[in-house]
């Protein structure tokens, strides 16, 4: 197994080296990078000024110096800028260099660690990681856990009482919780209990109040799970559904294997034979797949959920940072959870080992 686990870490290299070679390449094609968008906002504020000069509410900028000049610059909104303030926003935004050597300089500064600063937010990539971190998590621990806590219990009774009337109407509840996604079923929330048009119970913005700081320990645990219980709510309800179905069908297809039945003709308790034999057999692909779970969960799932809640984390920041081409900010946060989602990736195999010692991956390989 040891050199397995040697394979696989050598093996991240590569796998994280093509993903970012592919972001790079399509991020840097895309129109509206920095540069531009500060070239943007000097065009703006140069028009400004002469609107206010000439009393009119716009116009062409003519006879200053940010029109000195024409030039075939690469950039949109380039016109009329002179070329050495264009290379002043370039080596600012560290474009005065060609795009391959940018690249493998960024590489090496992660494979140190070192993500850099935010364009527009003077901070650095990891501070802001740190500093939205604690909404990600938050968002992500509760409904793993309570996905799981529903799932698996509700899986394994819908496994025992295949085709009652139990089964049914829950096959039910799963398929329209499958059908809505969670951030549709966000909205409904917010529409109906949190002031959108019929009740306000909830609160709608940020995971604790303004007098946070100043309650005591109780009222602070009750504020935060207020302020939380509709977010979390509205992802359990698109995550439960599909690990629901794979915790019924694990089982099903366990119950009718020979071991069970040998078990059953010896005289062992239904219990027994359900909770000693099938379960861990059964389970082997639900609690495995854990940490991928966990990560789909905490960097991918949250997206909407935070955008809609106007939760700060780190969905939000991701957004906010590809809208504005804040690139240290993108590609530091890229290379960061890619890289810890190929990790919890090998610990899931490995946890497959450790469920069951039988699933040998280098034998297989």
């Amino acid at each position: 197994m040891l050199a397995y686990i040697l394979r696989r870490l050598l093996l991240i290299i590569p796998t994280l080296f093509g993903i970012m070679v592919l972001n790079f390449v399509i991020i840097q094609a895309a129109p509206g990078g920095p540069v531009e968008q500060m070239l943007a906002k000097i065009q703006g504020e140069a028009v400004d000024a002469t609107a206010r000069v000439s009393g009119t509410g716009g116009g062409e900028v003519k006879g200053s110096g940010a029109s000195a000049g024409s030039n075939s610059s690469q950039y949109r909104g380039a016109q009329g800028v002179p070329p050495e303030l264009i290379k002043e926003i370039e080596q600012q935004f560290g474009f005065d260099k060609p795009a391959h050597e940018r690249f493998f300089q960024m590489l090496g500064n992660y494979v140190r660690f070192d993500f850099g600063n935010s364009f527009y937010r003077d901070e650095s990539v990891v501070d802001l990681v740190l500093e939205k971190m604690p909404v990600s998590i938050s968002l992500g621990i509760w409904t793993t856990l309570l996905v799981y806590l529903i799932s698996i219990p509700l899986g394994i009774k819908k496994a025992l009482r295949d085709g009652s009337r139990f089964d049914v109407w829950s096959s039910g509840v799963v398929i329209i919780g499958n059908a809505i996604p969670s951030f549709l079923f966000a909205i409904l929330l917010i529409v109906v209990f949190a002031g959108g048009r019929y009740l306000d119970w909830f609160p709608l913005r940020g995971l604790t109040s303004d007098n946070w700081g100043n309650l005591n320990t109780w009222h602070q645990i009750t504020d935060y799970f207020w302020h939380i219980a509709l977010p979390v709510l509205s992802m359990v309800i698109g995550g439960f559904a599909s690990l629901t179905m794979l915790t019924k069908n694990s089982f099903l297809e366990e119950i009718n294997k020979q071991y069970v039945i040998t078990a059953r003709a010896k005289g062992v308790s239904e219990n027994r034979v359900l909770y000693g034999h099938i379960f861990r057999n059964a389970m082997l692909i639900v609690i495995a797949g854990f940490p991928a779970t966990f990560i789909g969960v905490f960097f991918t799932g949250s997206l909407l959920t935070e955008i809609i809640f106007s939760l700060d984390g780190l969905g939000l920041l991701g957004f906010e940072a590809a809208i504005n081409r804040d690139y240290p900010v993108v590609f530091g946060t890229l290379y960061f959870f890619t890289l810890l989602g190929l990790i919890m990736n090998l610990i899931g195999d490995v946890m497959y080992h450790i469920i069951d010692p039988r699933v040998d991956f280098e034998a297989r390989s």
